[in-house]
C-alpha cells in the first residue's frame, strides 16, 4: 500500500471535457481499466501536481499525492463553471497499491501503469490488500527505473515537464488541442530549449539531502540532488555537465545514469 498517496473523484456528463482541457495527457479515449499519467500546469506552463487519471466506467479516479489532493480538488473546481462536473476527495474510500509483476486478485480497480512498461500496476481498492512489498521497495523500485515522484522531485510553479520526463514516459499529448499551460510544454520541445533535466543517479556514500548542490571535479554547481533511497537517486543536472561526471555533494560521489527510455536531443545535435 501506498500511505502517500489519495484519490479524487471525477463524476458527471462533462468530466471527459472538463479533465481535457486542463490536464497535459489526452484522457478522451481512455476505457475501463486504463489509466494515463498527467499534469496540471499553471497557464505559464510550470507544474503543480501530477497523477494517474483512471476511467472506472462512471467516474474518474485521480490517484495523486496525499498533501496535494485538497488544493489539487481547489485549482480544479476553480474552472468547473457550467461544466456538469462534481469533485469529491474520496481518500477515506480508497487505498493506493503498487505492484509490479502481475496485478494482485480480486482487485477492485487495476490499471497498467503508462510510463513503462516495467513500471507495473496501480491499484486501487475499498480496504487494504495483502502485500509482499512495502511502500520503501515500490520508491526503491521507481528510482531503479528513473521515475520520478511528484513534489519529491519537481518544484511546484518553477519545473516544466520535459525536465521530468513527461515526454518518453508518456505524460503528455502533443495532439490532442489546447490545454492549460500548453504553449511553454510545446515550445520547449519544438525549440529545443530543454537545458537541464532529471536524471536517475547512483550514490556513492551518504545519501544528499533534497536540494543539496552537485558540483563538478572543478567545484562548479551542475545541479541538484532530489529524491533518493539505499544508493539511488534522481537528481536535476544540466545537460551539457554530463561529460563531466562524475559529480559530488561533499565527500559522497553521484553518477549519472542515462536510461534506455531517455532522450537528450540537445546532445545528440552537438
Amino acid at each position: 500500500m501506498l500511505p502517500d498517496r489519495g484519490v479524487i473523484e471525477v463524476t458527471g456528463p462533462d468530466r471527459v471535457a472538463f479533465l481535457q482541457g486542463l490536464v497535459s495527457n489526452d484522457v478522451s479515449g481512455l476505457v475501463p481499466g486504463q489509466a494515463v499519467w498527467a499534469a496540471l500546469l499553471t497557464p505559464q506552463g510550470k507544474w503543480l501536481a501530477d497523477f494517474f487519471v483512471i476511467e472506472t466506467g462512471e467516474a474518474f479516479l485521480i490517484d495523486a499525492e496525499r498533501e496535494a489532493v485538497p488544493e489539487l480538488v481547489q485549482r480544479l473546481s476553480r474552472f468547473r463553471l457550467r461544466s456538469k462536473v462534481t469533485l469529491r476527495d474520496v481518500s477515506a474510500e480508497w487505498h493506493v497499491h503498487a505492484a509490479w509483476g502481475a496485478p494482485p486478485p480480486g482487485c477492485e480497480v487495476v490499471a497498467a501503469d503508462p510510463r513503462l512498461a516495467g513500471a507495473g500496476w496501480r491499484v486501487l481498492h475499498a480496504t487494504p490488500l495483502p502485500a509482499d512489498a512495502s511502500a520503501e521497495a515500490y520508491d526503491a523500485h521507481r528510482l531503479a527505473l528513473g521515475l520520478p515522484d511528484g513534489s519529491r522531485d519537481m518544484a511546484a510553479e518553477k519545473s516544466v515537464l520535459l525536465e521530468g520526463g513527461f515526454d518518453e514516459l508518456n505524460g503528455v499529448s502533443w495532439s490532442k488541442g489546447c490545454y492549460m499551460g500548453q504553449e511553454l510544454t510545446a515550445r520547449t520541445r519544438y525549440r529545443g530549449l530543454l537545458k537541464k533535466r532529471l536524471f536517475p543517479v547512483e550514490v556513492d556514500g551518504a545519501m544528499p539531502e533534497p536540494g543539496t548542490p552537485l558540483t563538478d571535479a572543478a567545484g562548479a554547481e551542475v545541479g541538484e540532488m532530489r529524491s533518493g533511497r539505499e544508493g539511488r537517486g534522481l537528481a536535476l543536472l544540466r545537460i551539457d555537465a554530463l561529460d563531466r561526471a562524475p559529480f559530488r555533494a561533499g565527500e559522497t560521489i553521484v553518477t549519472p545514469q542515462i536510461p534506455a527510455w531517455m532522450r537528450l536531443p540537445a546532445r545528440e545535435q552537438a
